[in-house]
Parts: C-alpha cells; sequence; structure tokens
C-alpha cells in the first residue's frame, strides 16, 4: 500500500499529530467521503460565530453539511438558483473575456489616483495550472512574486490561496486578484447581482465584503513569505457587478479594514477542531453510511442527531441564512427552551439566565437574585408592563362609562 509522505517511516518530527488529526476528521465525515472544501462563503459565515464548536467541527472536517441537515429531517431551503448560477458564470466570463484588461480598467478608474492609465498589452495573465491543492497553492504564490518583481499589471484568474482555520487548512479561490506596478494586491469579487445607478443592495455588498476579506487575510500571509516586504496587500476590494439591468460590468471600490479586522480577530477565536474533536465521545462520527448509489444515506436520522447533539451549538436566528444545519440547531434549541432562539443581542443581555422559564420566572419574582442586573432589569420591565396594562385598562374603563 501506498504511504501518504507525512505517514512514512522516518518522517520528520511533527508529522504524527497532523497525519492522527487528518485520519481522526476522515472518521468524522466517513473514511469513502471526499471532503468538502472550505470556501470563503463559508469561513465568513463561520467567523461570524466562532462560538459553534458545531460548525467549526463540521467544516473542519470537510462534513456535507447539507446532506447531513436532509438526513436527520431538517434539510435547508436556501442557496443559490441555478439560474443566478449560470448568469454569474456567464457574466464572469464576459468580464475576463479580453484577458484581464477591463478589470485593470475598471480598477484604475475608480483608483483615480492620477497614476498612468494601462495601455495596450500592458496586462499579463500569469498561467496558474498545477496538478493539485498544494501544487495550485505554490504556483499562486510564484506568480504573485513574479508578477510583484515586474512591476506591471498583472491578473491572476480563480488564484489557489491557503488560510489555516482553527488548526486545519483551507484553500481558497478568489475571481481574481490584480497586481499593481507599484508592488500592490487587490482582491476582485464579480458577483451577478446588479449595480443600480451606482449602488447596489447593502446586504449583499457586506455579504462580499467579508467574504473579499478572507481572500485578503489569507493574501497577507502570502505576501509575509514570498514577497520579502515588496507587496502589500489593499484594504480596498474591487466590486465587479453587472451595471442597472444590462450585462456590461460597473464596479466600486469596498472598504475592507472593518470586515478584515473583524474576521481576523473571529477566527483567532474558534477553538481547534483537534480539541473539539478529542472531547467527543468515543465512536462518535457523522458518517452517512451511503448505499451502492454513494447519494442515499442508510445510517438512522437518529443515530445522525445523536452524534449532532455531542458537539456544542451556538445557535442564533441568522444562522438561518447562512448555516445548512440551522433548523436542526434551531428545533433542538426550541427544544431546550433556550433562550439562544431570541437572538445574540437578547441573550448577552440575560447572562446566566439559559432558558425562557428562568427569564419569566425571574422577570415575576419567582427566581433570580435580585442583585443580578439582568434579574433586576427584568423585574424592572415587568413592573413597567404591568403599570401600562393596568393604565390602558382604567383608560378603557372611563371611556366605556363615557359612552354609556
Amino acid at each position: 500500500m501506498t504511504r501518504s509522505p507525512d505517514s512514512r517511516p522516518g518522517a520528520g518530527p511533527g508529522t504524527a499529530a497532523p497525519t492522527a488529526l487528518r485520519q481522526r476528521l476522515a472518521e468524522l465525515r466517513g473514511p469513502s467521503v471526499a471532503p468538502v472544501p472550505l470556501d470563503a462563503r463559508a469561513l465568513a459565515a463561520l467567523a461570524a460565530n466562532p462560538g459553534c464548536h458545531r460548525r467549526a467541527l463540521l467544516d473542519g472536517a470537510g462534513v456535507d453539511k447539507a446532506a447531513l441537515a436532509r438526513a436527520v429531517g431538517a434539510p435547508v431551503t436556501f442557496g443559490q438558483s441555478q439560474f443566478a448560477f449560470v448568469r454569474g458564470h456567464s457574466f464572469e466570463a464576459r468580464v475576463k473575456s479580453d484577458g484581464g484588461a477591463e478589470l485593470v480598467r475598471l480598477l484604475h478608474d475608480r483608483m483615480a489616483d492620477g497614476s498612468p492609465a494601462p495601455g495596450p498589452d500592458s496586462v499579463d495573465t500569469p498561467d496558474l495550472s498545477a496538478a493539485g491543492l498544494q501544487g495550485r497553492t505554490a504556483r499562486t504564490a510564484l506568480a504573485l512574486r513574479e508578477a510583484t518583481a515586474a512591476g506591471r499589471w498583472a491578473v491572476l484568474d480563480h488564484p489557489l490561496l491557503a488560510l489555516t482555520v482553527a488548526g486545519t487548512p483551507a484553500y481558497l479561490e478568489p475571481d481574481a486578484i490584480v497586481v499593481h506596478p507599484d508592488g500592490g494586491w487587490t482582491v476582485v469579487e464579480i458577483k451577478s447581482f446588479a449595480m443600480i445607478d451606482g449602488s447596489a443592495d447593502a446586504a449583499k455588498v457586506g455579504a462580499a465584503a467579508r467574504q473579499a476579506a478572507v481572500y485578503a487575510l489569507a493574501l497577507e500571509a502570502v505576501a509575509e513569505r514570498v514577497a520579502e516586504g515588496a507587496a502589500a496587500v489593499r484594504e480596498q476590494a474591487l466590486l465587479v457587478c453587472p451595471k442597472d439591468f444590462s450585462n456590461l460590468p460597473a464596479a466600486a471600490l469596498v472598504d475592507l479594514r472593518k470586515p478584515l479586522a473583524t474576521t481576523r480577530r473571529q477566527l483567532e477565536r474558534l477553538t481547534g477542531v483537534a480539541e473539539i474533536a478529542a472531547g467527543l465521545p468515543e465512536g462518535t462520527t457523522f458518517d452517512l453510511c451511503p448505499s451502492g448509489d454513494g447519494r442515499t444515506p442508510t445510517r438512522p436520522a437518529g443515530e445522525l442527531a445523536e452524534a449532532l447533539d455531542a458537539v456544542a451549538a451556538a445557535y442564533a436566528p441568522e444562522c438561518l441564512a447562512a448555516c445548512e444545519l440551522a433548523f436542526h440547531c434551531r428545533a433542538r434549541a426550541r427544544a431546550a427552551d433556550s433562550v439562544q432562539t431570541l437572538g445574540r443581542g437578547v441573550r448577552a443581555e440575560l447572562g446566566g439566565l439559559t432558558t425562557v422559564a428562568s427569564v419569566l420566572a425571574a422577570a415575576a419574582g419567582e427566581a433570580g437574585s435580585p442583585d443580578d442586573p439582568a434579574v433586576a432589569a427584568l423585574r424592572r420591565a415587568s413592573a413597567l408592563h404591568a403599570e401600562a396594562l393596568a393604565l390602558a385598562s382604567a383608560d378603557e374603563g372611563a371611556l366605556a362609562g363615557a359612552g354609556r
């Protein structure tokens, strides 16, 4: 049997632990199941909820959360339609059809820094083809270094970047990266939603900025490693969208400073996947045991739900738009009477009160210490609520008497 380089006899020190972790993650998702790669969208959602060990472990192990949600009876109902997917690919192909010259022109126009406009044949498009994920990542780093040293415009089409998240590597593929003649690197996000009269939907732009921040974070590591101080990742990403209701490209610069700082901080807060996996009961696995067709799960839903319950989750209503297991986690949170169903803001204000029943009991004066700020605030709110109801009842009685 052919061994991997890390598992060969005589491998260097420090390889045993990573190899053991990879084996454990393979057991969690199923030894015959290929891992689902982490993308920037998933990482942005993970960074928005760093306290969720369940998502961190499943994403780190490459578990297909959508298939798992269907197997436990809580399928997702969100996602990009096939029409939007095809339209997005068609628009991206049109934007890049001239070898990146249009992207560079859009970026130069939005920068408006007085630098000379790019001329004909002034944009390089390095070949990024290589075998395997690690090969493509290394080829991207080499192309970035060569393009930076050349001092010319360059467009890297679908480069591959690596970012370590909770102790496991994630491979990310931005739409494009533009290298400036001065050595700057700009992340390019190409989206299919329209930019009407120079502006687009704020929520969609925010989501694109969070994804671009993930790419910029991975680029920073490349710049430190291969560019030797000659390159700098720009704090603005180029967002390219269809103009108005046409298929012509329009662009805007998106500030990445805040989402970049937030993403960096939240990813650093993530508990390591190895630590989460070590705390699981022996034999825990999320293997669906697919049948001969490779799609139909044969493992009982109850066993899968029990495996999920072994990993702590941090549900919030925002998960419904970002996580494939949100419906399952919401049902579990409701069954446990958890205040997580009320939202992160409310949950943070309630302190040690973790169930709706305990909140109601504290508000009624039946439980909780009056010295607890959360309990005191609840009782004050309950008193104001009762006072308002009494006043409304009195006013209603007065009006009824006047009517008679």
